[in-house]
């Protein structure tokens, strides 16, 4: 046994060694977006094309919008919403939605993300060798090497989350042999200017002042300037709208980019300025020190977490494509690479001061992206700071909770011009505008809990740090989300209960109704549960006024319980109308498994049972966002294997000529494919295979709670779990070997296995866990269908649970007990 377990050791140290020496590679240049290397450090995002004839930098600036400040809030909707209302409460709802239709949806409805254009390097290399472009996720590191005419060329990009800037370096084997023009254009009008034709221009710079659009009536409020520096050993000319260098053996691009943009309610920046400011701050800085200061920057993000998994060297040996059109199951490196690039796509998309990412992070490359590259914030925005969490990258939710906030000011204007409530909402989508009601149309836009259901953020990174401040500087929003659902709650006629109306389950509607409008959908009822406990629980910690926390217990006890349908399904909606045949992207009333922790398997099996049948009867194939959610709700009913399933169905090739349609999958420079192209389903991947790995949403710190049976061996290090806790964990033969948790707040640690274990000041647990971080949900019984004849609960492994008093700053060794 002891030379088992040496062995076994070292062949775990061997994995943990590479683990994070991910890189995504190719031997040809990129002839499309979807095939393009993405490099970002929020504010800025650029796809590298690493072309030979010509590169391309594809770029965006995150607040380069269509529009200005506005609202859409319709002045009609008030006065038509007890007639709304009294046609929802009672079966009338095709009725109520014409109405809705007419009377809520003022529009605009939402304005879109930009393209801002590309910086272009004319190299003139045909027929190279020796070729190859990566992506190193270790660094955030973009690399082009090629041969050409006996010549190796060499370009490296990166940007910069240090400095604000994106660089570019491009080195020559021999002296003198590197020649390039670099331009600049766009989609959008444009204007170039050099240094004789703007004053502040340097000889060695060029800028352009790219024009925002108008969309629908809504006035274009922004601009851009792009500006593009050159140093080099070689000589720099001028050209029209270009800059030529000749006879250089290395060149160093600087490329930044801003607009007017201040806030949501504020255009009056100087563009100019800003890059003034950031380009003057580069001067000093040799191209060594700055590369050093974005690693540093980068690696005290990336480095928090490694994931290692068994792969053969010729699976590793190949291209990404190739590797992606390959995968059957057992290039299991190719999962911890997707873990890893979703982590690495949100530090590139999400930083401190900057926008939340978007519907597709800080990248597009079209003029009218697909729904408009907003926030849709239905499942869609949410999905992406999965990872932020469990990932170990806390830092990366900071934008999204500044956009809530922000939403918290426009969305109670919202409240009382549309409906006559205090407090706060916002729909199903919004942009850059901090627009809260609602968009597109009654089946997609009567979603009322939008903005409720992003403020379940805020208390779930409290649950994750313990975090006091965080909790006292958010908790008027976290109140105000629960004043508007408290005043928009109304009885039902029917069933005596307080639901929401009029409302939908997000773009589905019930067998026999020609609309998705209802009244009190499963969801709805799950996020109103979750913004009314969590209010509470922030009240408590705060010592908030105890009447109204009294308040708002009473009104949670007069909420919908969880049903249970006829076909052992969870229901979708207050009566039974699932179609058990209805396979549709959406499962919203799952929202309780995931990522909420009201379906639990040891305090509710029989929800927990009706989760795993509803699951099935939607299938294991969807659209990418939907497959990276069926991730985390697999992991969530602790079954590995299929969890693993559905990574694998993500991970189908899907060819960049196919932006619409089909099914899900990815991409070959492996962004998610809906399609078209939503970066949720990257997030949603990474977040479930971690989820995959610990959990701690249920009364305990749960290791390998859905380990698949063909991730037999491996490693993990850095994930967070609630409470405060760092945890690593090595595993042989499908078990536990042993696991290190680092405790960075105190309090007591509350662990679970499917394994004993042994470890100092490990005790066995007894009655509910101490530490309120946590907590189960306090949910009410669940109904069941008279028509449902037969129901056996699902099995569950068997488990082991101990506690352990930790001390912040220490580590403590957790090992099997064999």
């Amino acid at each position: 046994m002891k030379k088992k377990l040496t062995t076994v050791f070292v062949s775990l140290m061997v994995l943990s060694a590479t683990a994070q020496h991910h890189k995504l590679w190719y031997e040809q240049p990129a002839h499309t977006w979807l095939r393009a290397l993405p490099i970002g450090n929020s504010q800025l995002g650029a796809m590298v094309y690493g072309g030979t004839d010509i590169e391309e930098l594809a770029l965006n600036e995150e607040t380069f919008w269509s529009g200005s400040p506005h609202d859409n809030n319709s002045p009609d909707a008030r006065q038509h919403l007890k007639e709304v209302r009294d046609l929802t409460l009672t079966g009338r709802e095709e009725e109520a939605h014409q109405l809705i239709d007419k009377y809520f949806f003022r529009g605009p409805h939402g304005m879109r993300f930009l393209p801002l254009g590309s910086v272009k390097l004319t190299l003139g290399h045909k027929d190279v060798t020796d070729y190859r472009r990566e992506l190193d996720l270790a660094d955030a590191l973009a690399t082009t090497t090629y041969t050409y005419h006996g010549v190796k060329y060499k370009r490296t990009v990166f940007a910069s989350l240090s400095d604000h800037a994106i660089i570019m370096r491009l080195t020559a084997s021999e002296k003198g042999e590197l020649e390039f023009d670099v331009h600049f254009d766009s989609q959008l009008k444009a204007d170039v200017f050099g240094v004789t034709e703007r004053e502040g221009v340097s000889v060695n710079e060029l800028a352009a002042v790219v024009e925002g659009v108008e969309q629908e009536g809504i006035k274009a409020g922004l601009k851009a300037e792009c500006r593009i520096r050159i140093e080099t050993d070689g000589e720099i000319k001028r050209k029209v709208n270009a800059l030529e260098v000749d006879d250089a053996t290395t060149a160093t691009l600087y490329i930044v980019a801003a607009t007017n943009f201040v806030n949501y309610h504020d255009i009056s920046g100087n563009p100019i300025q800003k890059n003034n400011r950031t380009l003057d701050a580069l001067k000093d800085l040799s191209y060594k020190q700055l590369l050093k200061r974005h690693l540093d920057k980068y690696h005290e993000q990336y480095d928090r977490v490694s994931l290692a998994l068994t792969s053969t060297p010729s699976q590793k040996a190949l291209p990404t494509d190739q590797r992606l059109s390959s995968f059957d199951g057992t290039d299991l490196d190719m999962v911890s690479l997707m873990m890893q690039y979703g982590r690495y796509l949100l530090i590139s998309s999400s930083q401190p001061g900057g926008q939340p990412a978007n519907l597709q992070g800080v990248w597009n490359g079209k003029k009218n992206a697909a729904w408009d590259s907003k926030y849709t914030i239905n499942i869609n925005t949410e999905m992406n700071y999965w990872p932020s969490t469990v990932a170990n990258l806390i830092e990366t939710q900071r934008p999204l909770l500044s956009m809530i906030r922000d939403l918290s000011a426009t969305g109670s204007k919202t409240a009382q011009q549309m409906y006559g409530c205090g407090g706060w909402l916002a729909h199903h989508n919004t942009d850059l505008w901090r627009i809260a009601g609602p968009v597109d149309g009654t089946t997609w836009g009567m979603f009322p809990t939008g903005g409720a259901w992003l403020t379940t953020h805020i208390w779930q990174q409290y649950l994750f740090t313990g975090d006091r401040q965080l909790l006292a500087d958010y908790y008027p929003v976290m109140k105000g989300a629960a004043d508007f659902l408290i005043d928009y709650l109304c009885p039902h006629p029917k069933y005596g209960w307080l639901v929401t109306a009029p409302t939908v389950s997000p773009e589905h509607g019930p067998m026999g109704k020609k609309t998705t409008v209802t009244a009190g959908s499963t969801m709805d009822n799950q996020i109103v549960f979750d913004v009314f406990s969590q209010t509470i629980a922030a009240a408590k910690i705060l010592g908030e006024d105890s009447s109204y926390i009294s308040h708002l217990t009473a009104a949670i006890q007069q909420l919908p319980p969880m049903q249970i349908g006829r076909h052992g399904q969870l229901q979708e909606w207050l009566w039974d109308g699932d179609d058990p045949k209805d396979e549709h992207r959406h499962i919203s009333h799952l929202y309780g498994l995931f990522p909420s922790n009201q379906i639990s398997p040891y305090t509710h099996p029989d929800l927990f049972t009706a989760a795993s049948n509803t699951l099935k009867q939607r299938g294991d194939m969807a659209t990418g966002w939907s497959l990276g959610w069926k991730i985390n709700f697999w992991a969530r009913m602790l079954d590995g294997n299929h969890a693993f399933r559905i990574i694998r169905n993500m991970l189908t090739m899907i060819p960049d000529s196919i932006e619409w349609g089909g099914h899900g999958g990815t991409y070959p420079n492996l962004f998610d494919a809906h399609p078209p192209f939503q970066i949720d389903g990257n997030f949603g991947c990474a977040a479930g295979v971690c989820e995959m790995l610990v959990q701690s949403h249920d009364g305990a710190v749960h290791l390998l709670p859905a380990l698949p049976d063909a991730w037999s061996e491996g490693e993990v290090k850095g994930l967070r779990a609630r409470g405060g806790f760092i945890v690593d964990e090595q595993w042989s033969d499908g078990q536990l070997l042993s696991a290190r948790i680092r405790s960075t707040i105190g309090g007591m640690l509350r662990l679970r296995s499917y394994v004993p274990l042994k470890g100092k000041g490990l005790i066995p647990a007894v009655g509910d866990c101490p530490n309120a971080l946590l907590q189960r949900a306090d949910i009410k019984q669940p109904l069941h269908s008279p028509e449902l004849t037969s129901f056996d609960q699902l099995p569950l492994r068997p488990v082991y649970e101990y506690d352990l008093d930790t001390k912040a700053g220490k580590s403590y060794e957790i090992k099997v007990n064999r």
